[in-house]
């Protein structure tokens, strides 16, 4: 298999056993647990401009903003993984900064201010998730929403342009709804 029939079928995988709330036990950590395994799976299916990563063998930086329970996983389930060819590392912030050398932000809400952390980065090379379940009016390029006890994401396309990103089209069949590029 190739490495993106591998990777389709990695996010495949991931959509075929995605929450059902009323199958877990208790429900909201495999909801959790999905959503933290997407955050990093999602960098399969996204291409970063070259200038994003400061050099051949620079890691894959996979930062983190605020503490929810998907923020919460996310260390365990990303740890010892590759995107690309490049290991992932996983960063929590105090602050989000324009220069903080994120590829992906997952931006939890707890009460600190989510638009500042999306600001910062806005038109950057950064891929930002939401979860819009557990959140506010903000969103990422990427926003979780539960759907029928399934979790399931929206894709902001225009804003992945805007950001110098191209998502796969694969990924965005995916989604539950995508806002175009323009």
């Amino acid at each position: 298999m190739t490495g993106g029939r591998i990777a389709s079928a990695s996010i495949a995988a991931v959509l075929a056993f995605a929450v059902r709330a009323s199958d877990a036990a208790p429900a909201d950590s495999l909801e959790y647990a999905v959503k933290a395994t997407f955050v990093y799976k999602f960098a399969a299916f996204v291409d970063w401009p070259p200038a994003a990563f400061g050099a051949s063998a620079s890691p894959f930086e996979l930062c983190v903003v605020g503490n929810d329970p998907v923020a919460q996983i996310i260390d365990s389930v990303a740890a010892g993984q590759i995107a690309g060819d490049r290991p992932v590392t996983v960063r929590h912030l105090a602050a989000v900064a324009r220069d903080s050398g994120c590829h992906i932000l997952y931006v939890a809400f707890n009460g600190l201010p989510a638009e500042e952390a999306l600001d910062a980065v806005r038109s950057a090379p950064v891929l930002t998730i939401t979860d819009s379940v557990h959140g506010g009016p903000a969103h990422g390029i990427i926003s979780f929403v539960v759907q029928a006890n399934r979790v399931r994401f929206d894709i902001d396309d225009a804003a992945a342009a805007e950001s110098g990103l191209s998502i796969s089209s694969k990924l965005l069949s995916l989604a539950r709804a995508v806002r175009p590029r323009p």
